[in-house]
C-alpha cells in the first residue's frame, strides 16, 4: 500500500476542519472514524505542511473534485483515486487500493458487511487490503448469488472468505446462482435454510460494497454463467437501461427498470440497498460512465470510489463518456 491513501485522508480532514469549519466530532461522524483519529490527522496535516494558511492538496489527491461530487450528487463521501492511465486494468487497481484504505480505516467491530460476488473492482480491493487488527465480530455477507459454473463459485467464495479473514469476521455465503433458469426455481431456492439465513442478513447490513455494471457484461461476469440472455439484455436496453447494481437494472436517472428477468435474480434489491447506512459504489472508466452517472442521479449509492478521469467527466456534466 502506498502512503497516498493516508495523505488523501489527512488532506480531507484538514479541509473539512479549516475551510468548512466542521467540528472534530462532526468530521468523525461524517468519515466514519474516531475523534481521536481526527485529532491525530489534523496534527499530521500541520507536520506535513498540508495546512499553512490554506489547505494544500498534494499531487494525486483530488480533494476539490471529491468535494464537488459530494455537493452535486448529495454523497456522504466521494473518494477519487489517481489512475496512471484510462485502461480498465489501471483504473481497477487504483480504485481497488482506494477502497481498501477506506474500508480499513472506517470499519468498526460488529459490522455487517455486504459484498457483491461479481466485481473485478471489489476483487482488486480485497487483494490490496491488509488485515484489520483493531476490529472483531464482523460478518461478511454475500449479497448476490455466486454459483454458476465452478469458476463462478470459486470466485465468489474467494472474495467473501478472504474479506472475512481480513476483518476478523465470519463469512455468510449465498449458495445460489445469481440468475436462475426459471422463476419457479427462485421459490424453491428461497426455502433453503442457508439461502434464507443469508437473505435475512440483508436488512442488518451496516455497509454494502457493490460494483456498478454496464449493460454489456464484463468478461468476468460473462464467464460466470450469471448473466441474462442476449434477448433479455436487448429488451432491458430498449427500455432505457444504462447499468446495474447486483443485476438490478436502472435507467439514466437511476430509476429501476422492472423486468420479468429480474424475478430470476437472487440477491439484494435496490430498495433494500437504499436502506443500508453506507452503500459504497466502487467503479470507474469510460465503459461504466453512464452506469455510474445513473446510480448517482438515482441516489442508489451514498459513497462513491472512482478514478480522476471519471470524476472530471462528472464535473463537466457529460451525459456519456467521450
Amino acid at each position: 500500500m502506498s502512503a497516498l491513501p493516508e495523505t488523501r485522508l489527512i488532506t480531507k480532514v484538514a479541509l473539512l476542519y479549516h475551510e468548512q469549519k466542521l467540528t472534530q466530532t462532526d468530521i468523525a461522524k461524517r468519515l466514519g472514524i474516531s475523534q481521536v483519529t481526527v485529532s491525530r490527522l489534523l496534527k499530521r496535516a500541520e507536520e506535513n505542511q498540508i495546512v499553512r494558511t490554506t489547505v494544500i492538496s498534494p499531487p494525486g489527491a483530488f480533494i476539490e473534485l471529491e468535494d464537488m461530487l459530494e455537493r452535486r450528487f448529495g454523497l456522504a463521501q466521494a473518494i477519487v483515486a489517481e489512475s496512471q492511465s484510462e485502461t480498465e486494468e489501471s483504473i481497477q487497481a487504483a480504485i481497488g487500493a482506494a477502497a481498501a484504505y477506506f474500508l480499513m480505516t472506517t470499519l468498526s467491530s460488529g459490522e455487517f458487511i455486504g459484498v457483491s460476488s461479481w466485481s473485478a473492482s471489489l476483487l482488486a480491493m480485497v487483494d490490496q487490503m491488509h488485515p484489520v487488527r483493531k476490529i472483531e465480530r464482523c460478518t461478511v455477507v454475500q449479497v448476490l448469488g455466486g454459483l454458476g459454473n465452478p469458476a463462478a463459485e470459486a470466485h465468489a467464495n474467494h472474495l467473501v472468505t478472504r474479506l472475512a479473514r481480513l476483518v476478523n469476521g465470519e463469512p455468510c455465503f449465498l449458495p445460489a446462482p445469481g440468475v436462475v433458469g426459471a422463476t419457479s426455481s427462485v421459490s424453491v431456492l428461497l426455502k433453503d435454510p442457508y439461502v434464507r439465513q443469508t437473505i435475512g442478513f440483508f436488512g442488518k447490513l451496516t455497509i454494502a460494497l457493490v460494483g456498478i455494471g454496464s449493460i454489456e457484461p464484463s468478461s468476468l461476469v460473462a464467464s460466470s454463467g450469471n448473466v441474462l440472455s442476449a434477448r433479455e439484455l436487448q429488451n432491458i436496453r430498449s427500455r432505457g437501461a444504462v447499468g446495474d447494481i447486483c443485476l438490478r437494472f436502472y435507467d439514466a436517472d437511476g430509476q429501476e427498470i422492472r423486468d420479468p428477468a429480474g424475478n430470476r435474480v437472487i440477491g439484494i434489491d435496490l430498495e433494500t440497498l437504499g436502506h443500508v447506512p453506507r452503500a459504497v459504489g466502487i467503479a470507474g472508466g469510460k465503459r461504466k460512465y453512464a452506469a455510474i452517472l445513473g446510480a448517482l442521479r438515482g441516489k442508489l449509492i451514498n459513497i462513491l470510489v472512482t478514478d480522476q478521469f471519471t470524476a472530471r467527466r462528472l464535473e463537466k456534466g457529460e451525459t456519456r463518456a467521450s
